[in-house]
């Protein structure tokens, strides 16, 4: 799991498991961009700047083809039940034991809600009623764009889903700050509370530099 709003430095601090899991992730994500050669006939690409456009591109001298490599979305949910929220315990990398809100990459065909009703399903074996769009963060360094939905739990039963080791509710009071494996997980969850206290949801919005 991957806005710009100014991190502030509280976060940061408060998710050195995050910031360490954001930079190696960010290794692969470079990687990632990285073209060799063309998916339409074959051919080896270069790097140019396309006429009319502004962006270095991976373009095909042979055939033509310009290849548009544009960021990734990640969308999750905040699922509540009775006060509490519902976090995985990661089983895959990058984050292997940390805990974060149940999110991966959005896929094509589906909607934001359904990619949020699909990824709490899968890693979290929950059914969920989304509420509304809580949070958006950009993450300009690893091409990422982060989205979390307001939801509720539709009833108590939640499991451990392939990419997770185990899956709990925690109160505010509970939650493992110090074991989260995303800053924008921090950011999401701050922000949840906070409005929670003031008896009114927002819609917050966030960038994060390269911790």
């Amino acid at each position: 799991m991957q806005g710009h709003w100014k991190q502030k430095k509280s976060y940061s601090e408060t998710a050195s498991g995050a910031n360490r899991i954001e930079s190696a992730h960010s290794l692969t994500m470079t990687e990632q961009q990285e073209m060799n050669y063309c998916t339409q006939c074959g051919a080896k690409v270069v790097l140019r700047i396309p006429e009319g456009d502004s962006h270095l591109r991976h373009v095909c001298p042979q055939c033509g083809e310009i290849h548009y490599l544009n960021p990734k979305l990640v969308i999750g949910c905040v699922a509540e039940w009775e006060g509490c929220l519902l976090l995985c315990r990661r089983a895959i990398e990058p984050g292997y034991g940390l805990w974060t809100l149940p999110a991966g990459f959005m896929e094509n065909g589906e909607s934001t809600a359904q990619a949020a009703l699909r990824e709490t399903s899968e890693e979290a074996c929950a059914s969920v009623s989304i509420e509304q769009l809580f949070a958006l963060v950009s993450i300009p360094h690893i091409n990422q764009v982060h989205l979390f939905y307001r939801a509720q739990l539709q009833n108590a039963e939640f499991g451990a889903g392939e990419e997770s080791l185990e899956t709990s509710l925690f109160d505010e009071s509970q939650i493992p700050w110090d074991r989260l494996a995303f800053r924008s997980v921090v950011f999401c969850l701050k922000s949840y509370f906070k409005d929670r206290h003031s008896g009114a949801f927002g819609f917050h919005e966030s960038t994060l530099s390269p911790p």
